[in-house]
């Protein structure tokens, strides 16, 4: 008669706490990361410029549109005319941040069924296939961070070199950098750290879920005598 051991059993569920803990870390992070880049591509604070000239007024440009902001708290603000008359960097920064966005939702949508506290995928070839799914949301998460960091880089590149232009006269006013960079880039972090935890909240379960030896225990049987005995009588 033989006995499994008990305790290989409970050490293998008790040790899935650490990768879910990081699951649960990744989807939060991811989530803030997502609402970082929607606000980034809506809000239109993306470079900003105040002259001397017009003290009470200050000029906002954004991906889709242009504001005219006074010191009363009003705003103008008028969408661009024509696509196609727009500067090739905003045109960039557009498609970038786009899709940036459609894959930071299709990566949080991929990644959903991957977690453990989720009661799904356990017919078609178990972990594996969760283990796919997180490693993809992450990969995924991990390329929006790239593609949201790609545009307000170059925006910011842009700005600095066209600030510091000695060609330009200084009574000419120059464009600064807008709260919608901060945020972009804010939100080109989160994104690699959400991916990243995500990967590794996955590598942590592979280790974790390694085929933990079974010790066997053997447990001699001591009804022979007694056997022998009854035969006997």
């Amino acid at each position: 008669m033989e006995l499994l051991s008990v305790e290989a059993r409970e050490s293998g569920r008790s040790m899935d706490s650490p990768a879910c803990v990081l699951e649960l870390l990744g989807m939060l992070v991811y989530v803030g990361a997502w609402l970082c880049a929607l606000a980034c591509t809506i809000l239109p604070q993306w470079l900003t410029m105040s002259t001397s000239l017009l003290p009470i007024e200050s000029y906002d440009l954004g991906l889709w549109e242009t504001c005219v902001v006074q010191d009363t708290g009003g705003m103008e603000c008028r969408s661009y005319d024509s696509l196609l008359g727009l500067s090739s960097d905003l045109k960039l920064a557009r498609i970038l941040m786009c899709t940036a966005l459609a894959l930071g939702l299709l990566g949080f949508l991929v990644a959903i069924p991957g977690l453990h506290l989720i009661n799904s995928c356990e017919h078609y070839s178990g972990h594996q296939t969760k283990r796919t799914l997180t490693i993809t949301g992450g990969v995924l998460g991990m390329m929006s961070g790239v593609l949201c960091l790609v545009p307000v880089s170059y925006i910011a590149h842009l700005t600095v070199m066209h600030f510091f232009d000695n060609k330009v006269p200084d009574v000419v006013p120059r464009w600064e950098f807008g709260d919608a960079l901060f945020c972009g880039w804010a939100a080109g972090f989160l994104f690699v750290v959400a991916g990243l935890t995500m990967v590794t909240s996955n590598r942590c379960s592979q280790v974790e879920r390694d085929p933990v030896p079974q010790r066997r225990y053997r447990v001699k049987s001591t009804d022979h005598p007694l056997r022998k005995r009854s035969e006997y009588v």
